[in-house]
């Protein structure tokens, strides 16, 4: 088995390996998650959906159920 392969079966060496794939990783996520205009301005409307009424979605049910009716009829 080569070397460097070896040093990572080491519990020691393994986390300070681990570590720094992790902590580069999240740094690349926020790089990724907070630049570009287009992606802030996305992101920065999704926190309105909670507070949005589903109105639209009540209407188009209740058109269905009305069609169905008819249709019964």
């Amino acid at each position: 088995m080569p070397e460097w392969l070896l040093w990572f079966t080491r519990f020691e060496n393994s986390k300070v390996a681990a570590l720094l794939l992790f902590f580069f990783t999240f740094c690349g996520i926020l790089i990724y998650v907070y630049t570009g205009k287009k992606r802030s301005r996305r992101l920065e409307s999704y926190k309105y959906i909670p507070l949005q009424d589903d109105d639209s979605h009540l209407d188009a049910g209740s058109g269905e159920a009305e069609s169905n009716e008819r249709r019964e009829k």
